[in-house]
């Protein structure tokens, strides 16, 4: 069989993850509302009328339609086109690291799961059992057939839930206050799963760098103050993203140029 083009390959993956970005916004909109995402269709939020297949044709609607609902003319959220844009880049940047081998089709699913945490926890700082629940199982699965392994998507797991959870109990008993929300304990978790025990690692890290970033940034220009919680799991899906991308990547530079050097260092 003759392999396809490249260029027709990431036209098709590209395509995808439009169609995919789509069905994202709806997981991103009702999720936080309990309601089902696959029943009824598409509808206007304002006006509530059912959309036709031709106003429901990624980022090409939006744009026909000028941002507006064709009934009630209300204006129709940015957020749409854009979270259609990025997943298919997002769908497109995985070909590039992964081509169509059978982790780049849980790697994409990995990373539509943390498109929709990222989106809702800004939002509305909540990160849906209906996500990284699931999320857990399916990492699990997948690590019997395919890279991290069974043995460290496990352990993935529980140190990552483990480790949050460990941070939010001691804060609280020092503090008595609620550090994060359980939310980002089984999001951690999913990513465990997923990712396995060196990367999960690696994300909180990532995370809680770019976390304190923000922070500062926040508290520098009076956008918050010390009592103001940032939303950890947007930080969290970011760095999942990079972790999942380049953590192989990032853990061996990091080996080879601090633990490595270190160890030939203390030798001589």
């Amino acid at each position: 069989m003759t392999p396809m083009p490249p260029a027709f390959v990431a036209l098709g993956v590209g395509l995808t993850g439009l169609c995919v970005g789509s069905f994202l916004n709806v997981c991103i909109y009702r999720l936080p509302l309990k309601q089902s995402v696959v029943h009824p269709g598409s509808r206007c939020p304002g006006c509530g009328r059912a959309l036709s297949w031709y106003d429901n044709i990624p980022v090409l609607s939006y744009l026909a339609l000028r941002g507006r609902c064709r009934g009630c003319r209300a204006p129709i959220s940015a957020r749409y086109p854009l979270v259609e844009v990025i997943t298919a880049l997002i769908f497109l940047w995985h070909l590039s690291v992964f081509d169509l081998t059978p982790i780049f089709y849980v790697r994409v699913a990995f990373a539509s799961a943390l498109i929709v945490l990222f989106a809702i926890d800004l939002e509305h700082q909540i990160l849906p059992d209906r996500i990284t629940l699931p999320g857990i199982v399916v990492g699990l699965a997948c690590s019997l057939f395919l890279p991290p392994g069974l043995v460290s998507s496990l352990l993935g797991a529980v140190v990552g839930g483990g480790l949050l959870w460990g941070i939010a109990e001691l804060w609280y008993r020092l503090r008595k206050v609620d550090a994060m929300g359980f939310g980002d304990v089984k999001m951690l978790a999913m990513v465990g799963a997923v990712l396995g025990l060196r990367l999960v690692i690696l994300t909180f890290v990532l995370s809680s760098m770019v976390g304190g970033l923000v922070g500062v940034l926040l508290l520098a220009t009076r956008r918050a103050d010390m009592a103001t919680k940032v939303p950890f799991g947007t930080m969290l899906a970011a760095a999942a993203l990079i972790a999942s991308l380049y953590g192989d990547a990032i853990v061996a530079w990091y080996a080879a140029k601090f633990v490595i050097g270190l160890s030939q260092n203390v030798t001589t």
